[in-house]
């Protein structure tokens, strides 16, 4: 609970950034959709290299919230000086240490939440931490909109402002969120090597090249929201259009976590990342401004099947005491998918157009979901109707 609050509170102070950062870029910084995608590609690169190492050290030392609490405190000092930004690169330099912060809290943050929780009710934790992320994410938009639509605050003031709940996600972190205690025999067991040929099993492996391969089509949300701005819908909408879609999320994601926990994970991310490339499809294809809003609508509920979800699958494939590593592995692959994805997808936007770009996120996404129905579902995401047994730990 603790956790989701730190989060609630920081996706608010991210959010109120976030949604105008690619219309700032565009309009008052002059950077194209090319360097925009390089940005975010490089920013979220940056971040799951140091998931991974911060992971890992997690496991090693067995400790996570001092970790986390690094993180966070990096990325809340960081992120308020988008507002003296000058330059696009500027920019990047500040987007690359928020997700230095990121990269760091992220993997103990996400194996503390797994310690913290029963096989059973995994994905229903994972959904409800995911959903106080996007309500956050529905706030941080409406406050910034107010400030500039009835408040007449510049970009750059909002963007000083993002500081005031960032620094109060830092309070609760620091006074509420509580370590779990690890058995002895987990402590002593031997120490997780930072090797891929870490005991986390076969199907661990294969999984992740599944999510590699999905997140090369899965470029940054600022493309979503520039196609947005191209079928009409105003600047000044865009943190309302950005908080539309994360109040969706936000009312489904405990539903679609804990649909995971009856059903399995696997047809849960098979669904998503269908949806997804019917998504991604339909922008190719709009051409009109309420289009925008109901592939948002529907945007959202790929996440609600898949957020929480592909977290409690990695949960589920890997022993207790090398979650840490584990998560950082996954994150790796989304972070190492995530720059070529979003520099592809900004030159084929510059080269052939927005179409051809989201056709391409949306073939990949099918290949993906096809190459899921490859991976054995984790004992825990087994559809269940008796008793819930615990993963096997391979």
């Amino acid at each position: 609970m603790a956790l989701g609050g730190v989060s609630f509170l920081t996706d608010v102070a991210t959010e109120m950034i976030y949604p105008l950062l690619p219309l700032f870029l565009s309009s008052v910084l002059g950077a194209n959709a090319s360097f925009i995608g390089a940005i975010e590609g490089a920013a979220e690169s940056t971040a799951s290299l140091l998931k991974l190492a911060s992971g890992w050290w997690s496991d090693k030392v067995r400790k996570r919230k001092p970790l986390v609490m690094l993180g966070y405190g990096i990325a809340t000092i960081a992120r308020p000086f988008t507002a003296i930004a000058q330059s696009a690169t500027q920019v990047l330099l500040i987007r690359l240490t928020d997700r230095v912060g990121k990269g760091i809290r992220t993997a103990p943050r996400d194996a503390l939440l797994a310690d913290s929780t029963d096989a059973e009710t995994r994905g229903r934790a994972f959904g409800f931490h995911a959903a106080m992320d996007n309500a956050g994410a529905v706030l941080g938009p409406l406050i910034a909109f107010l400030l500039l639509r009835q408040f007449d605050f510049t970009l750059r003031e909002v963007f000083w402002l993002a500081a005031i709940p960032g620094i109060l996600a830092f309070i609760v972190l620091a006074v509420a969120v509580r370590e779990v205690s690890h058995p002895k025999e987990a402590a002593s067991s031997s120490t997780p090597h930072l090797s891929v040929s870490e005991k986390l099993g076969k199907r661990f492996w294969l999984y992740l090249g599944v999510v590699f391969l999905f997140t090369l089509g899965n470029s940054t949300d600022a493309f979503l929201l520039l196609r947005a701005n191209q079928l009409g819908v105003a600047v000044a909408l865009a943190p309302i259009l950005w908080a539309f879609l994360n109040l969706i999320k936000a009312a489904l994601g405990t539903w679609g976590g804990a649909m995971s926990d009856r059903l399995g994970r696997k047809p849960l991310i098979i669904a998503g990342w269908m949806i997804y490339a019917l998504v991604y499809f339909g922008f190719a294809q709009a051409s009109e401004q309420w289009h925008a809003w109901a592939l948002f609508a529907s945007y959202a509920v790929f996440y609600a099947l898949t957020e929480g979800t592909e977290k409690a699958f990695v949960a589920d494939l890997v022993p207790k005491e090398r979650r840490g590593a584990a998560f950082g592995w996954f994150n790796l692959a989304i972070g190492l998918g995530a720059l070529p994805a979003s520099i592809i997808f900004g030159a084929i936007w510059d080269r052939s157009g927005s179409s051809t770009a989201f056709h391409f996120g949306a073939t990949l996404a099918l290949l993906a979901a096809i190459g899921m129905t490859l991976v054995a579902p984790g004992r825990s995401g087994a559809i269940r109707t008796g008793p819930v047994v615990a993963g096997d730990g391979r």
